[in-house]
């Protein structure tokens, strides 16, 4: 038995057999529309990939830990669980970290601790002293931090916004702490693509070792000095192929400045995405940073911070942070997922994936270096990422783009007003949930929410399937929502005239609307009633007459629910 070779059981086949046999599935469909996904990035995904797809990646030969790093900086697999602390008392901040440690954190990052002298400084690290600290705050913190001679950690100093004082810490900190750090995750929480993430942050990247060589300091010493923050969102396998490019990329720069292989390699870290979190249905955020956090680890982050479900909308409780610190400690010790160094490595799709994004940041790199540079750029850079925010956001407000519980499946009864703290949340950026949220937020804040009452008639099939869609719909704006079924138009009428719901929607078939739409409408009329009439779906042979006969909207698949859902609340006199 332990001689026989399945693998003659299973013979290679042909790509040619392989399109053979989906042209015969499609039955004619197009291939390109049907089977070709198109990103955001403007890369186009096939429906599946062959050895040939990856013939002549130069990285393919190699293990982790070696040149040029697409398949990890070490050789070794794993990556520091990091733990981000808010509290910005010192000693509060001190006893959240220890106790952090105590339950499987690995590093701790301080975010805006309230410090302003050594003292202070002393209690925020107290018990610290053999932990890899990070320092997110003012110029006097990274001072402090830096002059306590720690061996490892890092100051979240963005070298680009003041390139003296980058080259003042460099020069003051030990060798193994980071004095400068890329936060390439602002512009992925800004709305950028992962293209416009790495690119961008390259660039940065570039002009922080001009400035520093500029200034005397090697590009090696100033490399090893530099951490680049990415954040990781949900495309799952862009992702992992991300985190694979930006090595590759990253080596291929500091040899161009002159470093040998053996020393060309980068520090990437990650945190999970802010921009795809939500207010509603806050648990799902927990699935979120999960899948966020496989990839992270997949890819080879060095360090990732899992950021508290909860933290949209107050600052995370003891729970949340215990629920985002044990993801990854679930994933190291059941998962296994520090046991095997880039266990992607060999997958032709994620190879593709990661040359494609690759070529198409490299692309985008070079035009903002023939361009002058980040500096130079700023603005550019700016207006750049808000067009991808505002694209991405059109996506969500059209459910092309899927965020669970929030435009797709909500909960329209779950109530988040009371649960907003707003000084937690003011000044950070946009997130895509928002167009929604807002919309939920002023159903809340109105006294009563509006009531629909869904008339399903006629066809069981249509008018079901219809109810369901149109629940989703206005549920998604926190509206009360009553699916009823009537055997008569004037049943339809009788309800609504006891109800007296804010609206009624007829869900049915194409072909029954026009006479259960002109029963109902006159019905109403003839009770002097005037309570607006829907319908659920766009039946193209009788929109026009439905709309003459007084059908006040169309809720159908194309319908941008954002804009809609907006209009009636407008309509229904809800402010936001």
């Amino acid at each position: 038995m332990a001689d026989t070779k399945l693998f003659e059981q299973f013979p290679p086949v042909a790509t040619s057999q392989w399109e053979q046999v989906i042209q015969k599935d499609l039955k004619g469909a197009d291939y390109a529309k049907k089977l070709l996904w198109r990103t955001e990035e403007g890369i186009t995904v096939k429906p599946y990939y062959r050895a040939e797809d990856t013939d002549g990646l130069p990285w393919l030969g190699t293990a982790p830990g070696e040149f040029p790093y697409v398949r990890g900086s070490r050789a070794e697999a794993g990556w520091a669980i990091r733990e981000q602390i808010d509290k910005t008392n010192p000693a509060e901040a001190n006893s959240l970290a220890l106790k952090a440690l105590a339950e499987g954190a690995e590093e701790i990052q301080f975010s805006e601790p309230a410090v302003g002298g050594a003292g202070e400084f002393a209690q925020l690290t107290a018990g610290l002293d053999h932990v890899a600290l990070h320092f997110e705050g003012s110029p006097e913190l990274y001072r402090l931090a830096v002059a306590s001679g720690r061996a490892a950690g890092s100051v979240a100093h963005d070298p680009n916004g003041d390139p003296e004082f980058a080259a003042e810490l460099l020069a003051a900190a030990s060798p193994g702490f980071v004095t400068a750090v890329i936060p390439a995750y602002r512009f992925g929480d800004r709305g950028a693509t992962v293209v416009q993430q790495l690119a961008y942050s390259l660039s940065a990247g570039v002009e922080y070792l001009v400035a520093m060589t500029g200034r005397g300091i090697s590009a090696g010493r100033a490399n090893r000095a530099l951490a680049f923050t990415f954040p990781t969102g949900s495309n799952y396998f862009f992702e992992i192929a991300r985190l694979r490019a930006a090595r590759l990329l990253w080596a291929r720069i500091l040899t161009a400045f002159g470093l040998p292989q053996e020393e060309a390699r980068g520090t990437f870290w990650c945190r999970t995405s802010w921009w795809n979190k939500t207010i509603y249905d806050l648990y799902v955020n927990l699935l979120r940073t999960t899948t966020e956090a496989m990839s992270a680890a997949l890819g080879g982050a060095a360090a990732l911070t899992v950021l508290p479900f909860d933290s949209t909308c107050h600052p995370a409780s003891e729970f949340s942070r215990r629920l985002a610190r044990n993801a990854q400690i679930i994933l190291k010790q059941e998962a296994w997922f520090d046991r095997v160094a880039d266990p992607a490595g060999g997958s032709w799709y994620v190879e593709k994936l990661t040359e494609s994004i690759a070529l198409e940041a490299w692309k985008l790199f070079q035009a903002t270096e023939e361009r002058g540079g980040y500096a130079v750029n700023r603005e550019a850079i700016r207006e750049a990422v808000e067009r991808s925010r505002l694209a991405r956001e059109a996506a969500v407000a059209s459910r092309r783009h899927v965020l669970l519980g929030t435009n797709q499946y909500p909960n329209p009864n779950e109530r988040m007003l009371d649960q907003i703290d707003l000084a937690v949340t003011h000044g950070r950026p946009r997130r895509g949930a928002e167009v929604f949220e807002e919309i939920r937020l002023g159903t809340e804040r109105h006294r009563t929410p509006p009531l629909f009452l869904l008339a399903e008639a006629g066809d069981l099939k249509m008018r079901q399937a219809r109810s369901g869609f149109i629940a989703n719909f206005f549920g998604c704006a926190g509206f009360t929502i009553d699916a009823r079924a009537f055997d008569t138009p004037a049943g339809i009428v009788e309800a609504v005239l006891s109800m007296h719901p804010a609206a009624v929607v007829l869900c049915s078939s194409d072909g029954e609307y026009l006479a259960l739409a002109s029963a109902v409408i006159e019905g109403l009329k003839s009770a002097g009633n005037r309570t607006p009439v829907l319908v659920a779906g766009l039946p193209s042979d009788t929109a026009a007459r439905l709309t003459d006969l007084g059908v006040a909207d169309f809720i159908h698949l194309r319908t941008n629910a954002a804009e809609a859902l907006t209009r009636w609340q407008t309509q229904l006199g809800i402010r936001g």
